[in-house]
Parts: structure tokens; sequence; C-alpha cells
């Protein structure tokens, strides 16, 4: 898993603002599918969740954990997953929301 540059920059600012971070991807329907950055530990996570990184940002001190709902990772696990920001609207619960942009996921086929 990794990060775009234009996604680091943005999780520098927000972590300047909001503290430690975390991302869930959730798989639901709307804006579930799409990572939903939130203060770390605001999003409470369970078994029915998979931590699948912990992004280094430089910069910042702590690691970016991310979560996914382990039915949404069976559908990912084949793939390397990137963050990625984008001009737009996502969700009003992610700390993105105000600044017009949105994270998202990008993909590569691994070798199995």
């Amino acid at each position: 898993m990794e990060l775009t540059p234009a996604a680091a920059e943005l999780l520098r600012r927000l972590r300047q603002v909001h503290g430690p971070l975390m991302f869930h991807q959730s798989g639901g329907c709307c804006d579930g599918s799409a990572p939903m950055c939130y203060p770390d530990g605001e999003f409470r996570t369970g078994d029915s969740d998979v931590l699948l990184a912990s992004l280094a940002v430089d910069g910042v001190a702590e690691p970016v954990r991310f979560w996914m709902s382990k039915s949404q990772y069976a559908v990912w696990s084949h793939t390397r997953l990137i963050v990625d920001v984008v001009e737009g609207r996502g969700s009003g619960f992610s700390l993105e929301a105000p600044e017009g942009v949105r994270f998202l996921i990008r993909s590569r086929l691994v070798g199995t």
C-alpha cells in the first residue's frame, strides 16, 4: 500500500489540524467504498476489519493506520492499493471534505 505525493501532502495538512489520523474503507454503498479519513481512534474498528498498513508520511511522527472491512479486503486482496486525492467532494464524514477534494483508491494488479 502506498500514498501518492498529493495524498501525503493532504495528510500532513490534516494532521496539523486534527492530530493523529486513520483511514477506514468499509465497502458500503455511496461513499462507503472510498477511504474515509478520521482522527485516529474516532472510527471504532473490530473483528470485521483488517489493518492493511501503517502508512509512513514524511514530516508526520506517527503512521496513518489504514483499516478495511474484511468483505472489502476480499475484493481488493489481489491488488496493490494506492491512496490518492482528486478534486470534488466526498463524504461529509471524512476530514478532507471541507478542502474540496476527496481521497480515493487506485489499484494495480499484483502477481499471484
